[in-house]
């Protein structure tokens, strides 16, 4: 087989596979002044249509309990953000510009394919996971956006997964062009019987870090008291604010380091200490935030959430942000602790292309797993135009649609 280019779509049908729905990607960008547009185009099957109309809805939750949980009809989840496209038919005050991916999809599916357009507000969480712990079982608790699309009379109808796609997309930020200033911060101790002071400065070689680079810690100490300094301990934290019926925050080391170092009376010490926080290595850490994550898929420590407005009090959801901790142990003097913010996330990723090799569509009928994202098996379609991914789920007959998991893109 040739090697052919195409834009890469992302597909799914309901289980009886009557409604297809079609996007060009999972991440939807923040930008701080916009968020990317989530725009893409149904497919549905006219027969089965008839007098039904056919809607999309976007929806952004906060899970904060499992749900077998509930009890007394009470649910461990809140909609902070619901929007409803009515996709067919079409209404006149619904209409925005069409995307160029969308024109081409139009014209590719035929007459019975129908755009759908929604834009998320910018006050709106950023897609964030906590860490179940061991024995923790079902979804996941966290912040997750998802997009819905089924055929009823009316948006108030119930919804049957049989006749329904969802799947579960992320609102994304990525780390910005220009950094901050170098974080630097001192202080300076004074003890009870004792005239002169211990001068603790520490600072980053930079504000910005990616997931998986190595923070250098420089700490400079001037004891000039008559205590002595036994050990030296640095810590990356997180926190973690739960901005929900009230703001809670929670903070977790992701990585620390014990010296004993000391720095007796009379002296100077300067030593630069090195720190890389991954996930890796606090797996075992219940509640911890983590980038969203889609099934199958591995993720990371959470990303520090960047707010264009700090006054902003109507952000909910999970909001977090990363300190380092240096403090020094003092002898029969207490301790003598400072923070320094920094940010962790992503580098923005340079343009993708668009297709894979062709070649690396098997050319046997392999079985189609459970729930997993389905990369150039079988179900594997190309043109000119586009390389269309499914996300397919095995579809037995017998098969209860009512028992079916969350379709996190699955």
């Amino acid at each position: 087989m040739g090697d052919k280019a195409g834009t890469r779509v992302f597909k799914k049908s309901s289980p009886n596979c009557k409604l297809t729905v079609y996007l060009g990607k999972r991440d939807f960008v923040d930008h701080l002044d916009h968020v990317d547009p989530v725009d893409g185009v149904l497919l549905v099957d006219p027969e089965y249509l008839k007098d039904r109309k056919v809607f999309v809805t976007l929806t952004c939750a906060f899970r904060y309990g499992r749900e077998d949980l509930d009890v007394l009809g009470l649910s461990f989840r809140k909609d902070l953000y619901i929007s409803t496209f009515q996709a067919f038919p079409p209404l006149p005050e619904e209409r925005k510009p069409l995307s160029r991916l969308q024109e081409r999809l139009l014209k590719k599916l035929g007459q019975h394919a129908h755009p759908f357009n929604f834009t998320i507000p910018q006050n709106l969480p950023c897609s964030v996971t906590l860490q179940p712990g061991p024995e923790d079982t079902g979804k996941a608790c966290g912040v997750d956006f998802e997009i819905r699309a089924f055929c009823a009379k009316s948006v108030e109808e119930k919804i049957h997964k049989r006749n329904s796609v969802r799947l579960v997309i992320r609102k994304v930020q990525y780390a910005p062009e220009k950094p901050g200033p170098q974080p630097m911060v001192e202080t300076t101790r004074s003890f009870l019987m004792s005239d002169r002071s211990l001068h603790l400065e520490a600072s980053l070689d930079k504000e910005l870090y990616y997931h998986g680079e190595p923070i250098s810690v420089n700490v400079h100490v001037t004891n000039n008291s008559t205590k002595t300094v036994k050990r030296i301990k640095i810590s990356v934290r997180q926190y973690a604010d739960i901005c929900l019926f009230s703001t809670a925050q929670y903070k977790c080391p992701v990585a620390q380091v014990e010296a004993d170092d000391q720095v007796s009376s009379s002296s100077t010490f300067c030593k630069v200490y090195t720190l890389t926080p991954t996930l890796s290595n606090n797996r075992e850490k219940r509640g911890l935030a983590l980038d969203g994550k889609l099934k199958h898929e591995d993720t990371n420590l959470a990303s520090s959430t960047i707010v264009k407005d700090a006054s902003n009090k109507e952000v909910l959801g999970i909001l977090v942000s990363y300190r380092v901790k240096v403090k020094l142990v003092v002898s029969r003097g207490g301790d003598v602790a400072v923070e320094l913010p920094f940010v962790l996330m992503h580098p923005k990723p340079s343009e993708q292309p668009s297709s894979r090799p062709q070649s690396t569509v098997p050319e046997t009928d392999a079985p189609v797993d459970t729930n997993l994202i389905e990369f150039e098996t079988n179900n594997f379609s190309q043109d000119d135009d586009f390389v269309f991914e499914d996300f397919a789920r095995l579809r037995l007959k017998g098969m209860k649609d009512d028992k079916d998991e969350d379709d996190h893109f699955c």
